[in-house]
C-alpha cells in the first residue's frame, strides 16, 4: 500500500471548511462563493504519538503557579498595553498590515530590545535577505549577539533550527512565504498557511518560546488565508494607518491574554517607530482655529481616552441627489444623524453635500462622537464656528436625544488635562461628574440643547 496519495480538496477561503467537492455556500461559515480548489497529500501513516504524550497528565489549578516571569516586558509602553502588560511566554501572536505599514521595523525594533535584555531571539524571514535585514537594522540601531537572523522559507528546517536553539523569541516574516514539504499545494495557500501555523502553534506551546508571525492582509483589510488562523493563535494585532504619513496605530483584535480594546500609538521616523505617550496631542495637531464645521470629541479605546478631531462640510448641492461621504467613521451612522437634524431640528440637508472626516487617519466607531459629528454638521451648514476650547461627549439617539457614555469622567479629565475650558456632556451623566472642577460642564437633553451653545 502507498503511502499517501494526491488528492483534490476544496477549502473555504473565510474559516477554512473542508470539503471533497465545490459548493457554493460554505456550510461552516454561510458565506458565497468562498471554496477554492487545492492538492493534498493524503498520508495513511498515523499523526499521532503516543509516547510522545504519555507523560501528560491532568493537573488541578491550586498545582498550577503563576509567575511575574511569565510575561516578558518589550521595553515599549505602546506594545505592552496592547499584548495586556506584556509578551506571554509560549504564546503565538498574530501581526497583520498592509504592505510597507511597519510590521517588519516594529518587530526588528522588539528584537532589538528583547537581545538588549540577554534574551536569544530568532529573526526568521522569508522575503528579505540577509543583507536587507542589515539595512533596516542599521537605521534602527545598534544589535548585539543574542539576536540570530535565518533566512528560510522550509518549516522542516525552521523547526529543527528551532529545537536546537532554543531561543526566548522567534518571529516569522512572514507565513505566506512558508512551506511544508508534505503538502503539495504552493506557498501562501489555504493549506499551507493552515498546517504551518498549527506546527509553529506547537513548538510554542511545547517549547515554551513567545513566536510572532506576521501575516498579509486582503484588499478588505484582513489576514489573508483561512479564518481559522485567527481561531488559532492567542493574540491578533493589526497596524493601521496611512503608509504615506508619519502615525502608525497597532490595535488588538484578540487577545486572550488581555484587554481587545487597547490601541497604541506609534510615529514613524528615519530611525524607525517613536511610541507616542500622548496621543491626544499629536491628534490634535494643526487643528484651524476659529473654522467652522471643526469639533473636539473624546473617544475610549480600551481604558484610555483620547481626542479626535471632526470635521465636516456641508455644502449646496449642483446634482439632483445630494452627495455623502465620510472618512474614519460610519457612513451609516453620519447618515442616521443627518436623518436625527432634519426630523427633529427642522434643517434642510436634503439640497446639501455632507462631508464628515476624522482628523489623523484614525477609524472611530464609538457612538459617544454621535453629538460631536451632529455638532460640527450644524455648525458647517450655519457656517458658524465652535469654540475652540469646548468639547462634545455623548451617543445621539434616533429621537433626538443626548444618552449617557461610559467613563464620562475620565473623559472629561482628558479634555481638561490637554486645557479645554468646556464641555458639552448628556444630561443624564450629572451625578456622575460632581466632583469635576477646572472645567465648565455644559448638560444636554437633546440635540437641539446642544446646538444652543454654538
Amino acid at each position: 500500500m502507498a503511502k499517501g496519495k494526491n488528492a483534490t480538496v476544496f477549502f473555504c477561503q473565510s474559516c477554512g471548511y473542508e470539503s471533497g467537492k465545490w459548493m457554493g455556500q460554505c456550510p461552516g461559515c454561510r458565506q458565497w462563493n468562498t471554496f477554492v480548489e487545492e492538492t493534498v497529500i493524503r498520508s495513511t501513516k498515523s499523526s499521532i504519538n503516543i509516547a510522545r504524550h504519555a507523560e501528560n497528565k491532568p493537573a488541578t489549578l491550586s498545582e498550577i503557579s503563576l509567575e511575574e516571569e511569565d510575561r516578558i516586558s518589550t521595553r515599549m509602553r505602546e506594545l505592552d498595553r496592547v499584548l495586556g502588560g506584556g509578551l506571554i511566554r509560549g504564546s503565538l501572536t498574530l501581526v497583520g498590515g498592509d504592505p510597507g505599514i511597519g510590521k517588519s521595523t516594529l518587530l526588528l525594533q522588539v528584537c532589538q530590545n528583547f537581545a538588549l535584555d540577554k534574551r536569544e531571539v530568532l529573526y526568521v524571514s522569508g522575503e528579505e535577505s540577509l543583507k536587507q535585514i542589515k539595512i533596516r537594522a542599521n537605521r534602527i540601531g545598534d544589535f548585539n549577539e543574542c539576536l540570530k537572523l535565518l533566512c528560510e522559507t522550509s518549516l522542516e528546517v525552521i523547526g529543527e533550527m528551532i529545537r536546537a536553539l532554543k531561543p526566548d523569541v522567534v518571529v516569522i516574516d512572514s507565513i505566506q512565504t512558508m512551506y511544508r514539504e508534505d503538502i503539495s499545494s504552493a506557498p501562501g495557500s489555504i493549506s499551507q498557511v493552515r498546517e504551518a501555523t498549527g506546527m509553529l502553534l506547537g513548538l510554542a506551546k511545547g517549547l515554551n518560546i513567545s513566536i510572532f508571525i506576521v501575516g498579509h492582509v486582503t484588499k478588505e483589510g484582513t489576514v489573508a488565508g483561512p479564518r481559522v488562523l485567527e481561531h488559532m493563535v492567542d493574540t491578533v494585532l493589526y497596524f493601521e494607518g496611512d503608509r504615506h504619513a508619519s502615525y502608525r496605530i497597532l490595535r488588538g483584535v484578540k487577545n486572550r491574554f488581555g484587554s481587545t480594546n487597547e490601541i497604541g500609538v506609534f510615529e514613524m521616523r528615519a530611525s524607525g517607530l517613536m511610541e507616542v505617550s500622548n496621543p491626544s496631542e499629536f491628534m490634535l495637531g494643526g487643528k484651524p482655529e476659529g473654522a467652522s464645521g471643526s469639533i473636539v470629541v473624546c473617544s475610549m479605546e480600551g481604558t484610555r481616552p483620547m481626542l479626535i478631531e471632526i470635521q465636516a462640510l456641508v455644502c449646496h448641492s449642483n446634482f439632483g441627489i445630494p452627495r455623502r461621504q465620510t472618512t474614519g467613521t460610519d457612513f451609516n451612522r453620519v447618515n442616521l444623524l443627518i436623518a436625527v437634524l432634519e426630523k427633529r431640528l427642522g434643517i434642510s440637508l436634503g439640497n446639501c453635500d455632507a462631508y464628515v472626516n476624522i482628523a489623523g487617519g484614525i477609524k472611530i466607531q464609538e457612538p459617544a462622537v454621535d453629538l460631536g459629528i451632529a455638532m460640527a454638521i450644524v455648525s458647517s451648514f450655519k457656517n458658524k464656528a465652535i469654540d475652540d476650547k469646548m468639547i462634545a461627549i455623548g451617543e445621539v439617539g434616533l429621537s433626538g436625544e443626548v444618552r449617557a457614555v461610559n467613563m464620562i469622567k475620565e473623559r472629561v479629565q482628558e479634555a481638561k488635562k490637554l486645557g479645554f475650558t468646556a464641555c458639552i456632556v448628556p444630561f443624564v451623566c450629572q451625578d456622575s461628574l460632581k466632583e469635576v472642577t477646572g472645567i465648565k460642564v455644559l448638560y444636554a437633553k437633546n440635540v437641539g440643547d446642544a446646538i444652543t451653545y454654538l
